[in-house]
């Protein structure tokens, strides 16, 4: 059965950004789009396990800040080296102006 887990706000992502989330000894990523949709990534990227909280967000990519690796977020997809392994990705959904992520 899945578990819907309370993420944050709508309104504390600001359009083609994200947050960090901590849940249960993991992070995980959440982004809003350009065109107001959510997704959630994992946190970490793959190449390093650096945060990608404080990476660059454009458009539907997130750029690593150590090693400017690449990855679309609404796949988990990686785009550019040094990343060469997928994110992984969780269904999300909005409800009340909130953002909830299936773990």
């Amino acid at each position: 059965m899945p578990t819907w887990i309370d993420a944050c706000a709508t309104d504390d992502i600001e359009e083609e950004d994200l947050i960090r989330f901590d849940h249960d000894g993991r992070t995980f990523a959440i982004y809003r789009s350009p065109e107001d949709e959510y997704f959630c990534t994992d946190g970490l990227c793959t190449h390093e396990q650096v945060h990608l909280e404080d990476g660059l967000v454009i458009e539907h990519t997130i750029e690593c800040p150590k090693h400017n690796g690449r990855f679309d977020y609404r796949s988990g997809e990686a785009l550019r080296s040094p990343a060469c392994v997928n994110l992984g990705t969780y269904p999300v959904k909005t409800e009340g102006g909130r953002v909830f992520i299936e773990v």
